[in-house]
């Protein structure tokens, strides 16, 4: 395995009760790369990012990251190494603060993550690298906001945030601007560009100016099997492609 592969999937097969959902699948992401998983609806792309992430199991195939095999490990223990993952959903706790979400992602550093009898001050500590990284993400003037009451495309930043929180080496975004009106869309999109400069991004998509405009390298899944790879003027411009949208622009998520 080359030393600029961070992630690594060898013939990664998911079967359901006989159905084929992810089938020989094979894929590298290069560090310091934005490099997106696409395809229409029922593609697979869901599924390879639940392998990936350990949140399912692969029948068969390997994974390796940062060239070790992590394929039976579990996805906590995947997260410590640096590999960390947002969801399709805002996974951010509603009724805290917007700091308090972010500190709460800051606090494993401490070690205290489950000492629930210290009280709230012990994390004022935080509070510096906590709001250092809301700049980051452009919610420095929400951060006394409860998380509830933030629009949605804001919401996403902040998880984001808590991502960024737990200092990954590999980022794993999963649709992260599904549901976005344009405007949010476009400040997520600049938010990755940003968080990306100094680390790994792997993001499945469904946005395709999103993925124009972002990736470096595009992964075409179809039927849980690679159709295509490369920047997107070069699979765009594939055949193969073209006909598994049927002439859409934009495809529906998986």
């Amino acid at each position: 395995m080359s030393a600029d592969i961070i992630l690594e999937a060898r013939e990664l097969t998911k079967e359901f009760k006989g159905f084929v959902a992810v089938d020989h699948v094979n894929l590298q992401v290069r560090r310091g790369s934005i490099h997106a998983l696409i395809g229409p609806n029922g593609a697979g792309k869901t599924t390879v990012f639940n392998l990936l992430t350990k949140f399912l199991p692969p029948t068969s195939g390997q994974i390796l990251y940062k060239g070790e095999d992590i394929t039976h490990r579990a996805a906590a223990e995947v997260a410590r190494s640096g590999m960390v993952r947002s969801f399709q959903i805002s996974a951010v706790f509603p009724h805290l603060s917007v700091l308090e979400n972010v500190r709460v992602g800051l606090q494993r550093k401490l070690g205290t993550s489950f000492h629930f009898w210290k009280p709230e001050s012990t994390l004022y500590t935080l509070n510096d690298q906590a709001m250092a990284l809301l700049e980051s993400v452009d919610l420095a003037s929400f951060a006394n906001s409860k998380t509830v009451e933030l629009p949605y495309g804001r919401k996403r930043a902040l998880e984001i945030a808590t991502t960024l929180a737990l200092d990954p080496e590999l980022m794993l975004l999963d649709e992260p601007t599904q549901g976005m009106g344009h405007e949010d869309v476009g400040r997520v999109v600049e938010l990755i560009r940003k968080v990306a400069a100094n680390r790994t991004v792997l993001m499945v998509e469904h946005n395709m100016n999103v993925v124009s405009n972002l990736c470096d390298t595009i992964t075409v899944l179809a039927r849980g099997t690679v159709l295509a790879e490369g920047p997107y003027g070069q699979v765009s411009k594939d055949p193969r492609v073209l006909e598994a949208y049927v002439g859409s622009t934009e495809e529906e998520s998986a």
